[in-house]
């Protein structure tokens, strides 16, 4: 298990974009970790909006961010990013990435990843 680091969060205007990028701790790359994203709003349940594989030939979203939100890997760097476009006052949560190693596979299911961040904030207000 690793701890995992978020950044990109941040307070953006309905519309707007942020990229979030998600690291191992120092010394260490997810290159051979599947990747999920999770998001967490007041009140709600956590949701699984994006995973993708160890070589980035699979990837998955969850309906509601399908079409607005990208899940990439920069293995030069070993990290995995989600660039978030059109974004929408119901994106507000705190965002969490996973990690499952070792894993060909990613998920939206919270319970298959062992590794997790601490977690970023995006607000998206006017």
């Amino acid at each position: 298990q690793l701890a995992l680091v978020e950044s990109g969060g941040g307070s953006v205007q309905p519309g707007g974009s942020l990229r979030l990028s998600c690291a191992g701790p120092s010394g260490h790359t997810l290159n051979s970790y599947a990747i999920g994203w999770f998001r967490q709003a007041p009140g709600k349940e956590v949701e699984g909006i994006s995973s993708i594989n160890i070589y980035g030939t699979r990837t998955n979203y969850a309906d509601s961010v399908k079409g607005r939100f990208t899940i990439s890997r920069d293995d030069a760097k070993g990290t995995a990013d989600l660039q978030m476009n059109s974004l929408q006052p119901e994106d507000t949560a705190v965002y969490y990435c996973a990690g499952r190693h070792p894993s060909f596979l990613g998920s939206l299911r919270p319970e298959w990843y062992d590794s997790w961040g601490q977690g970023t904030q995006v607000t998206v207000s006017s």
